[in-house]
């Protein structure tokens, strides 16, 4: 799939010649190495990096909430950075002018996605270490993106065509129009979010019977959920700060991967909605570039499209799947 996303496209290049090119030789075409090296493999990298963070992130809040329509934007953390972007983009006519030059740009937009998504990380980490409740933290979430909502929906009504479109196309998602520079920030955000949710398999299988449950197995609660929601505030934050809100992917995915395989036990599960969610999120990206078409369709638009039907299909093949 990754080979196939780099080869398809408005100009399709022969496997041969994307192989070539990815493995230290040059192209027979300079046209074909230049869009390779620059253009499709960053934006493949990023779809793998996209799906399997997402996916894992989505996996990690189904089980924590023990909530199947749980997903990585649940704790409010995308709804943060849509609200800070929100604040930069629709109200940048309330900034200084040497202010605003700077926040809307590529990397301001970035900064300012990224501030928000720590800043309620840093709300949803004080919330946790008070409340014992779990789903208290999920209430908690949900509420603050209907607060979001609210904010932007005035941000929206004093805003100007141009600052609308552009909000609206950053909201569409994008996998595109990163620079290695990022590509490595966001590889290196994703990985460590990896490596906390691979340590958090064994109190994740205890925490499939509840709370009480896992702690007579000695599991240590309250650090188990820390590092859960820690785990999943990297991979889903640095993911919308540097590619927008990526819909549907966290959701499903998970689901997916136990209607295939048909269990709950999660060294099963962590890899294989590792593994679905870089497939799936490449599948997406081939379908948006309408092969062969100079057309790019939104991200967003496509990962639901797509993924919605599969998963009622998959339901509905598998009716006895609890």
């Amino acid at each position: 799939m990754f080979f196939l996303d780099i080869s398809l496209g408005s100009v399709t290049i022969p496997f041969k010649e994307v192989y070539t090119s990815l493995t230290g030789g040059t192209a027979s075409k300079s046209t074909w190495e230049y869009i390779i090296i620059n253009y499709r493999l960053p934006k493949a990298i990023t779809a793998v990096l996209v799906g399997v963070g997402l996916s894992v992130s989505g996996l990690l809040m189904q089980t924590l909430f023990r909530n199947p329509l749980a997903g990585p934007d649940v704790l409010g953390l995308s709804s943060g950075a849509i609200l800070a972007v929100a604040v930069v983009i629709l109200g940048a006519g309330f900034l200084p002018p040497f202010l605003n030059t700077i926040l809307v740009s590529a990397y301001g937009i970035v900064l300012a996605s990224t501030l928000g998504s720590i800043s309620v990380l840093l709300l949803v980490l004080v919330v946790a270490q008070k409340l014992r409740n779990t789903m208290a933290i999920l209430i908690v979430g949900l509420m603050f993106g209907s607060f979001t909502s609210a904010i932007v929906g005035v941000l929206t009504s004093f805003s100007s065509a141009e600052q609308l479109q552009k909000f609206t196309f950053w909201s569409l998602g994008s996998l595109g129009n990163l620079s290695w520079t990022s590509i490595c920030i966001l590889a290196v955000c994703v990985g460590l979010g990896l490596i906390l949710s691979a340590g958090s398999i064994k109190p994740l299988n205890a925490l499939l019977l509840g709370e009480n449950y896992a702690k007579s197995m000695g599991l240590n609660y309250k650090r188990a959920r820390l590092i859960i929601i820690f785990a999943t505030s990297i991979l889903a934050g640095s993911i919308t700060a540097f590619a927008g809100p990526i819909a549907f992917i966290g959701l499903a995915v998970p689901h997916i991967a136990k209607l295939t395989f048909q269990t709950s036990n999660h060294v099963v599960l962590y890899w294989s909605t590792f593994f679905y969610g870089g497939i799936i999120m490449l599948f997406c990206d081939i379908a948006s570039q309408l092969p062969g078409l100079e057309t790019t369709l939104p991200i967003n638009a496509i990962t639901s499209l797509i993924g919605a039907p599969v998963v009622v299909y998959l339901l509905l093949k598998k009716r006895n799947f609890q």
